[in-house]
C-alpha cells in the first residue's frame, strides 16, 4: 500500500494551522522587541514597553482563540446574523468625540483610558462571518439564483464608507479585496465579478487621485529615491529597501538593524518585514513567507474540506484576509505597492489585529475539530 504524504493526510491542515500560528506569533514577538526597542526607549524610557503590550495581547488572544475554537456552530450562526450591525456600531463609535481617537491622521481608533482599540480589525472578522452566514443561508434555502451582489455589496460598502470617514484608505482597500474574493468564492458569474471589481477599483483610484498625499504614494512606487519624493513620501519605502538590501543572505544579526535607529518609521508595525530582512537576511524573509504560505494553505484546505456552507465561506474569507494583508504589507515594504499601512499577520505589532486574527483562526481551528475525518485521527494520534 502506498504511504500517504503528510500534506495529503486530513490532520496535516490541523497541525499546520497550529504550528504556523505559534511560530509566526513567537517570531513576531522577537522581531517586535528588536524593531521597537529604540523607539520604545526614546518615547517610553524603556526598551520593553511595546513588546510587553504585544505579549499581553498574545496572552489575551490565545484564550479567546481557544473559546472561538470550541464555540458551537449554532452560536456562530447567531453571531453571523448580527455581525453587520455589530461592525457598523463599533465603527460609528470612532466618530463620537471623546471616544474616537486619531492616530497618524486616521480617526479609526477607540480610546478607553490607556487602552486603545482599532475596531476596524474586529470588523474584518465580523464582516467575513456575516458574509459566510448570508451565503450559507442562500444555499440552505435553495435560492441559489439570488443575486450575490445584492446580498454582500451593500453591507460591505456601508462599512467601507464608515472606515473612509476616518480617512483609512488602506483598511478600506483590505475590505474591498476581501469582498471581491468572497464574490469569486461564491461562484458569481465572471461578468458580474469583473464589473464589480472594476467599480471598486475605480472608487479606490478616485480616492487616491483626489488627495495629493495619496497620489504621491503611488508615484513613489516607481522611484522612492527620486529627489522630489525621497525626503517626503519616499522616505519609508526607500529606507525599507535599504534595510532589505543590506541584509544580504544571512542578515546583519538579530537586533543589529541600522534602519530602526530613527530612519524607518513604523519599523515594528508596517515595515517589520524590512527589519526581518535586514537582521535575518534573505533566509529570514523566506522563512516568514513559507510560514505565512503554510498558514494560508491550511486555512483554505480546511475550508475546502468543510461540508457546512457557512464554515466553508467563512474559512475562505479568513484565508483571503491573511493573504491580502500579507501581499499589501510585503508589497509596501519592497516598494512594489504603495504604502497602505496594514500589518503583517501575526508578526507586526498591533493588539487589535492580533486578537481579531486569533479569534478568526480559532473559528478555523474549531471547523477542523468538527471535521469527521480529523477528529477521530486526532484521538488516535493522542493515544
Amino acid at each position: 500500500m502506498k504511504q500517504q504524504s503528510f500534506l495529503s493526510k486530513p490532520l496535516s491542515a490541523y497541525y499546520l494551522l497550529i504550528g504556523t500560528t505559534a511560530a509566526l506569533s513567537a517570531l513576531g514577538l522577537v522581531m517586535v522587541l528588536s524593531a521597537s526597542s529604540i523607539h520604545s526607549l526614546e518615547v517610553n524610557g524603556t526598551s520593553y514597553s511595546i513588546v510587553l503590550k504585544q505579549f499581553i495581547s498574545i496572552v489575551i488572544a490565545v484564550p479567546l482563540g481557544y473559546l472561538a475554537a470550541h464555540l458551537p456552530m449554532e452560536r456562530w450562526r447567531w453571531l453571523g446574523k448580527f455581525s453587520l450591525l455589530g461592525s457598523v456600531a463599533i465603527l460609528l463609535l470612532t466618530q463620537i468625540p471623546g471616544i474616537g481617537q486619531s492616530v497618524n491622521g486616521n480617526r479609526n481608533w477607540l480610546g478607553f483610558g490607556p487602552v486603545v482599540i482599532q475596531p476596524s480589525e474586529f470588523a474584518k472578522f465580523f464582516m467575513i462571518l456575516w458574509a459566510g452566514y448570508m451565503l450559507s443561508k442562500r444555499e440552505h434555502t435553495g435560492h441559489t439564483r439570488t443575486n450575490v451582489l445584492t446580498l454582500l455589496v451593500p453591507g460591505f460598502v456601508a462599512v467601507m464608507i464608515l472606515i473612509m470617514k476616518g480617512r483609512d484608505l488602506g483598511t478600506t482597500a483590505v475590505f474591498g479585496a476581501i469582498l471581491i474574493g468572497l464574490l469569486f468564492v461564491s461562484g458569481i458569474a465572471l461578468r458580474a465579478f469583473g464589473a464589480t471589481s472594476i467599480v471598486l477599483l475605480s472608487l479606490v483610484v478616485t480616492a487616491i487621485v483626489t488627495v495629493p498625499n495619496r497620489m504621491r504614494r503611488i508615484l513613489v512606487v516607481f522611484n522612492p529615491f527620486a529627489p522630489e519624493y525621497y525626503k517626503l513620501a519616499g522616505w519609508q519605502p526607500a529606507h525599507s529597501i535599504m534595510g532589505l538590501a543590506s541584509g544580504g543572505l544571512f542578515g546583519v544579526g538579530l537586533g543589529a538593524s541600522r534602519q530602526k535607529w530613527g530612519n524607518l518609521a513604523e519599523a515594528h508595525t508596517d515595515f517589520i518585514f524590512a527589519v526581518i530582512g535586514e537582521e535575518l537576511g534573505l533566509l529570514g524573509t523566506l522563512c516568514v513567507l513559507l510560514l505565512l504560505a503554510a498558514l494560508i494553505y491550511s486555512v483554505f484546505k480546511i475550508a475546502l474540506r468543510a461540508t457546512d456552507p457557512m464554515v466553508r465561506y467563512t474559512c475562505a474569507g479568513i484565508g483571503l484576509w491573511i493573504a491580502i494583508q500579507t501581499i499589501l504589507n510585503i508589497g509596501s515594504a519592497t516598494s512594489v505597492l504603495p504604502v497602505v499601512g496594514v500589518t503583517l499577520p501575526l508578526v507586526s505589532y498591533g493588539g487589535s489585529s492580533l486578537i481579531a486574527l486569533y479569534i478568526g483562526l480559532g473559528f478555523v481551528l474549531g471547523s477542523a475539530l468538527r471535521d469527521p475525518a480529523i477528529a477521530p485521527a486526532l484521538k488516535r494520534a493522542r493515544r
